[in-house]
């Protein structure tokens, strides 16, 4: 192709060469891979439902608490064992307190932890506060009951006790009932605490002690075509902090109710909470038919389908896993694969008489080009072109009226007109050759010592034939004037092209092939030009 586009460019279109195999395995492999690819594709197109356009889930969520429970002689309702939420999609419920009644602020020993344990004053300094303790030390060591002395806090007195939750049974009878089930009702939004607590594997009673965390995750998976809608919430449950640790398990925190007492003291109620934090989980896609979603998918997923073709050609090329002939391999990659070289502008292809190859040369030239040894190649033949107007000048020689005239019939040379002498150059084999200073037209017509190419009835015939050359320009220019002054030229330049046709065997090559010195002045002199100047052959772009 040309280096630039032209208009005439944009009208053109280009598609693959594909050659075809006649193989009942290999055709019965190619169609086994395509019917695998076409069944996944189909599957992956109606489960992930690929011709949708879907969008994410923007959620907001509301939750009531509600239902009375009995412990030991303590009946826990609503307002006891729920609290406002501590954060979004969330609440939290109260399975288990540690109460310290009738609370005001004064001095008192602190709870006996290992650091205000004292003998005398000096184990307590005063403000100094400890992060686990319950106040400031006032530097005094009291006694805390009849056995145990600590350090003297300025607090809320009495301090709260540290001891561990108290355990407590719930009765099983509580959870007679139930109207979320994930079999019967799994649409339900309404849960009881148990069959959430079931759902994940827990046991209620053992994590209500200490609490923990829980999530209840919605799934609104949506389909929005009409044909297929389906917009409802699927519910699951998991708990989600680490019941294993042991430095803070579950979940608790601490609130107080104040209050004053008849002497106008301010006295609260400490309460640790232990309970259940239910997060609310909310994820899902919508989707509807898009039949753009639907192209770009079908789009994608016909790549797939080249898979096939790269497993076979690996099977058939690849000596790792012999599935067939050494013979067939070399037939199946010498039909599919044709090798040229790449568009370098040191290109060049040569013929030698004694030499039954063509030589292909791309590298510059640091010597004379008859002293390249290049490497071979296999040129597409192409011969129909200069067999056909070889034919045609044989059998209608009277189509061309010049070819009556018996002295056109003979090499032209103007008078006075003789190949120019010369020393015979030393990269010449056949003696005919030219002087030159240019590597690129260094070369002869035969890699060794021997008659010249130009002095057989062949060349003669072929390339130099007057007639010959006259017919096959009117043969493609039917209106040309065979009386013109340029006529030599025109006959120099389609000798140069007969040359390389009969040669070379291919019209592909003929910007890069070369004529041997030999053969071009040959051709020069039987055809010269009018001012003894000459630009070879005309290259095509």
């Amino acid at each position: 192709m040309a280096a630039f586009f032209s208009l005439k460019n944009l009208c053109e279109y280009e598609t693959s060469k594909v050659v075809r195999f006649q193989s009942v395995s290999y055709g019965s492999l190619k169609w086994t891979f395509h019917m695998i690819v076409f069944l996944y594709v189909c599957y992956v197109l109606v489960t992930d439902k690929r011709y949708q356009k879907k969008d994410s889930v923007i959620s907001s969520v509301h939750t009531k608490v509600k239902g009375v429970v009995q412990t030991h002689s303590r009946i826990w309702d609503t307002a006891e064992y729920t609290i406002p939420m501590q954060g979004i999609d969330s609440f939290f419920v109260i399975t288990n307190i540690i109460m310290t009644e009738n609370q005001f602020q004064s001095v008192c020993p602190e709870y006996p932890i290992a650091k205000a344990v004292c003998s005398s004053n000096v184990s307590c300094k005063k403000g100094h506060m400890n992060p686990h303790s319950n106040g400031i030390q006032t530097g005094s060591c009291v006694n805390y009951n009849a056995t145990i002395k600590t350090c003297e806090v300025s607090a809320w007195c009495p301090v709260e006790s540290m001891k561990g939750a108290p355990v407590r049974n719930f009765s099983p009878k509580l959870n007679i009932s139930c109207t979320f089930n994930k079999i019967t009702a799994p649409g339900c939004p309404i849960f009881q605490l148990g069959d959430i607590f079931q759902a994940t594997g827990e046991n209620f009673s053992e994590m209500a002690i200490q609490g923990g965390i829980m999530g209840i995750e919605i799934n609104w998976d949506c389909n929005l075509d009409k044909w297929f809608h389906r917009c409802s919430p699927q519910y699951s449950f998991r708990r989600l902090d680490d019941k294993t640790t042991t430095e803070y398990p579950g979940y608790n925190f601490r609130f107080a109710k104040y209050y004053k007492s008849p002497n106008g003291m301010e006295e609260r109620t400490l309460i640790k909470a232990y309970g259940i934090r239910f997060d609310i989980l909310v994820f899902g896609t919508a989707g509807r038919f898009n039949i753009f979603e639907l192209l770009v998918y079908t789009g994608s997923v016909l790549s797939y389908f080249g898979l096939a073709q790269f497993i076979i050609d690996f099977l058939i090329t690849s000596y790792t896993y012999p599935c067939c002939k050494t013979s067939i391999k070399e037939y199946y990659f010498r039909e599919k694969c044709e090798s040229a070289p790449g568009p370098k502008w040191t290109l060049m292809y040569v013929s030698y008489v004694d030499d039954p190859h063509v030589i292909l040369v791309h590298e510059p030239l640091r010597t004379s080009l008859q002293n390249v040894k290049g490497e071979i190649v296999q040129l597409q033949k192409d011969t129909g072109a200069f067999t056909d107007t070889t034919k045609l000048t044989a059998h209608y020689p009277i189509r061309v009226p010049a070819l009556a005239k018996a002295h056109e019939m003979q090499p032209l040379k103007s008078e006075g007109q003789t190949s120019p002498s010369h020393d015979r150059p030393a990269w010449c084999c056949c003696g005919k050759c030219h002087q030159t200073q240019s590597f690129r037209e260094q070369l002869c017509c035969r890699r060794k010592e021997g008659s010249c190419i130009t002095t057989s009835a062949l060349f003669e015939q072929l390339v130099l034939s007057r007639s010959a050359l006259e017919f096959i320009l009117l043969y493609k220019e039917p209106l040309l004037d065979l009386n013109t002054e340029t006529l030599n030229n025109h006959l120099r330049h389609c000798a140069y092209r007969q040359y390389i046709h009969w040669r070379f065997g291919s019209a592909e090559v003929e910007s890069s092939a070369l004529i041997p010195s030999c053969c071009r002045w040959k051709i020069r002199e039987t055809f010269p030009s009018e001012d003894g100047k000459y630009t070879g052959l005309e290259r095509k772009n």
